[in-house]
Formats: C-alpha cells, structure tokens, sequence
C-alpha cells in the first residue's frame, strides 16, 4: 500500500518524534511504500528539504506555523501567519496532488494539512484518514481567539470527512464519539518509542554524559520535553523541586528542551534559588535524548488538571519507560493505564506541588519502591515500542 502523510510540524517535533517518524519506518519494514509531506520549523535555513531515509520518502514543502531557533520559539504575527498558512497549504496541496498515493493521511486535524488533504483525496478519489494525538483547539497558544476558533471548527469537521480515525488517547476516543463518529470508525494506538533509539545506548556514554554535566555520585532529577507553560507545567516542577531540595539538597533538576518560555523558566529558577540545583540543557538532538532518560533517577511529567492534561499521551512517559525510568506524573487522563496502574512510577493529584514533590522524593528516598518501579517500567516499555504498535496502526485503512 501507498500511504502519504501530510504533517503540519517537522519529524524532529514530539508528534514526529514520538508518532509520525517511527511509525513511518514500521510501515515501510512491513512492505508499504511512505511518503510524508510536512512543514519544517525553520523552512528558510533548512538544507536538504527532500530526501530518503530508512526507506521512507520526505518531503519539507513549507513554514509551518511557529518559527524554532534553538531552544527558542517564535510565533508569527496575525498578518504574517495568514500568509505563511496559506502558502504552507498550497504547497502541502500541490505536493498531495503530484504524489502517487493510495490513501492520504493527515498529522492532526490541522488547517493547513486539512484543507490541503480534503481536496487532494476528493479530486483524486482516494481516502482520506486522520490522526488526532491532542486536543488542539485547547492545548496550543493562540495569539487571537479568531485563531482558536478557526482550529475548533477545522478539528470538528474534519472527523465528517475523514474515512477513519486514529487516536491516541482514551480521551479522544471519547470525544469523537460524543461528536458523532461511528466508534466502527476509530481505532487507538497508543504514541510509541523506536527500539533503536534506546536499545543502541551503552553505560560508557551515559557516564560520559554524566561527567559532561559534572552530575558524578549526584541524584537526578529529569524534565525532557517542551518549555511551552501553555501545556507542559514546567513552573509547577520548579516550584515542586525547591521542596525536594528542602529534604534532598545535592540533588540536581535537569531540564531538557526548548520552547518559548525558556527564558522565562529560567528566570523563575532564578527567583526560587535554584541557580545551582536546575540545570538547563536546552534543546538536543532526538539521537541523545535516550541518555538523558539513563542519566535520571526519575523522570517527571508535572501537570495541571483540566482537557489540556485528558487529551495528551505524553511521550516523555514512554520514553522513561524504554529506559527504565520511573516517572512522577499527576494522575489525569490516560498515565495511569500507562504507568500500568501506577507500577512504574508514581501518580499524584495533579496541579499539587506539595504531592508532586513527595513523589519524586519517595522515588529518590527509598530504594526498594525506585527498583521495583525500574522493573515495572522496563516491563512495560516493550508494548510501546513501535514495532509491536504499526500493525495495530494498519488495521485503520481495512475499516473502509
């Protein structure tokens, strides 16, 4: 089978990164031809904007929505943002067209991908199939509310048209089906992790991480994802760990990641006394991010309560468990099926910072619940690796 992707963000992205990329490959390995179209971060200064790896096809035709530059973000102003949305439609569109294809796919219930998708697939007669990994019209920041309102209408239409629906959390599944869709038409698959990533990580380079880092015979604490407060509840982690410190006081939070509050992160770091103890790495490359995850005595996914928290399958979760790393995470949405009832690592109310904190510090406190925690997390990492996900995955296209 031929199946194109159109995606809105680059591979290097979480959705890319933990979904779109490693699914790719899987489907390529099981004998179908991958082609995605996507958007790049910095189109601009980007080199090489066509290309094959590992068998699949990729094609960066233009801007996407938001500029990344380092560890920094950057958004586009109203009049600047309609252009470089339609240009990025057109282009995601004329690819779409020129593509021979059996089935389109699109990345998120996006406008860009949608538009260029609904009109790709009718003039073409081909399906026409969606992912939703995120709740989108609630969980991203927006300059304007005419901004949110446009993603609400494309991310509820969108389902109408689509043949069938992939999702990847209980939440969505629920969602959809409040909206109308035929649960006959909707499948879930889980975000995932690529076995090589974590597999190909050997002590010697963990340890020279650690040296790198100056982190040698100190307790760690990790944050590997977006500093983007408008979903990831960085602030309440920091507040969190000035009281871990309170008890535990060599131990050092490791930030790991960019967004457009990274400054400002660091700046509230600053002002909570953790000049010396929060240790900001900022963006790295998705090839050494597994070490981190081996580096840390545990992981943590801090978050508020609300739809933000429901609709996300966080991919630092998964990656923890690839690595055998215990997490502290607030008990919302799916991470208590993903921790396995809580087995591999610790749930919380979420949005406490009080509760927060004394998870991470009953994981670094007591070495029997931090062992078990390691078992139950290697035990469970093996269902979310990608190779055991992408069959499940190819089941969508046999609804039709």
């Amino acid at each position: 089978m031929r199946i194109t992707f159109l995606l809105t963000q680059s591979l290097e992205s979480p959705s890319g990164l933990g979904r779109y990329w490693p699914l790719s490959k899987e489907l390529v390995r099981l004998g179908h031809k991958v082609v995605i179209l996507a958007l790049h971060h910095d189109f601009r200064t980007l080199g090489r904007r066509r290309f094959i790896r590992e068998g699949v096809e990729v094609h960066y035709v233009g801007q996407m929505h938001v500029r990344k530059v380092g560890s920094s973000k950057f958004y586009f102003g109203p009049t600047r943002l309609v252009w470089v949305a339609t240009l990025a439609t057109w282009r995601l569109m004329r690819a779409a067209l020129r593509t021979p294809t059996d089935v389109y796919h699109l990345g998120k219930p996006h406008p860009m991908n949608g538009l260029a998708g609904l009109v790709a697939s009718r003039l073409r007669c081909k399906p026409l199939y969606l992912d939703c990994d995120d709740y989108e019209a609630v969980s991203n920041r927006f300059d304007g509310d005419w901004q949110r309102q446009i993603v609400s209408f494309v991310e509820c239409l969108l389902p109408r048209f689509s043949d069938g629906i992939t999702v990847n959390t209980r939440f969505m599944l629920r969602r959809l089906s409040e909206l109308g869709v035929s649960e006959r038409r909707l499948i879930y698959v889980p975000n995932g992790v690529e076995r090589s990533r974590f597999s190909s990580v050997s002590d010697d380079d963990v340890d020279r991480l650690r040296s790198q880092l100056g982190l040698e015979g100190t307790k760690v604490v990790l944050y590997l994802g977006s500093m983007s407060l408008a979903n990831h509840a960085v602030d309440l982690l920091l507040e969190a760990f000035v009281i871990v410190r309170q008890v535990e006081p060599d131990t050092v939070l490791l930030l790991v990641g960019g967004g457009e509050d990274y400054d400002v992160l660091r700046v509230q770091a600053s002002v909570l006394g953790l000049d010396n103890a929060a240790l900001f790495v900022g963006r790295v490359s998705p090839a050494r991010a597994p070490l981190y995850y081996y580096l840390a005595d545990v992981s943590v996914d801090p978050v508020y309560g609300g739809l933000t928290a429901q609709a996300r399958f966080p991919l630092k979760i998964v990656e923890s468990l690839a690595a055998g790393t215990p997490v502290v995470t607030g008990d919302v949405g799916d991470r208590r099926e993903i921790l396995g009832g809580g087995e591999a690592g610790a749930l919380v109310p979420p949005g406490d910072k009080q509760a927060l904190a004394s998870g991470i510090l009953r994981v670094l406190q007591k070495a029997e619940v931090a062992t078990r925690m390691r078992r139950a997390a290697e035990a469970l990492g093996h269902t979310y690796y990608w190779d055991a996900l992408a069959p499940g995955f190819l089941k969508i296209y046999e609804l039709r």
